[in-house]
């Protein structure tokens, strides 16, 4: 099984200043005017421009909007920079909520993109046990163990 993720922006070009110009993402595709396909790593995501105040589904009574808001679902970018990386965001407008360094853990920034949209940068810190796990069994296997410290 292959996924992907797709995430509603204002305005394509804001979108790929933020996704692809401060997080390094690369353009794969533009099936339509307002669809773009980056690669992340070894999966996709896609920026599909929504106008805010419009409906996300038929028949709900939510609007997009792009001011900071709750999601049940967010991308955790895992990168090798992590002060770079962070750096190179908050350039890019996003914000930085929350921010943890030093201990036994990567390191992790809670941050939120220019369109409100909440992820978190997590870095790769030789020598932790998290950092053994993850590149023995993979990222998503290591992720229940790193979050059991998460302080949300």
């Amino acid at each position: 099984m292959k996924y992907s993720v797709t995430i509603d922006v204002p305005n394509l070009d804001e979108g790929l200043r933020f996704y692809r110009d401060a997080l390094g993402l690369v353009e794969l595709a533009r099936p339509i005017a307002t669809y773009v396909i980056l690669k992340c790593g070894g999966s996709q995501i896609g920026l599909m421009e929504k106008s805010a105040g419009t409906k996300p589904a038929k028949g709900s009574n939510d609007t997009r909007r792009y001011e900071r808001h709750w999601t049940p679902v967010h991308i955790d970018f895992h990168i090798e920079d992590f002060e770079g990386v962070v750096a190179k965001v908050l350039d890019g407008g996003a914000k930085c909520e929350q921010k943890f360094e030093g201990g036994p853990r990567p390191p992790i920034a809670f941050c939120s993109d220019p369109f409100g949209n909440g992820f978190c940068i997590v870095g790769a810190k030789a020598g932790t046990r998290f950092t053994a796990k993850l590149r023995r069994v993979g990222v998503m296997s290591g992720r229940k163990d790193y979050m059991s410290a998460d302080p949300h």
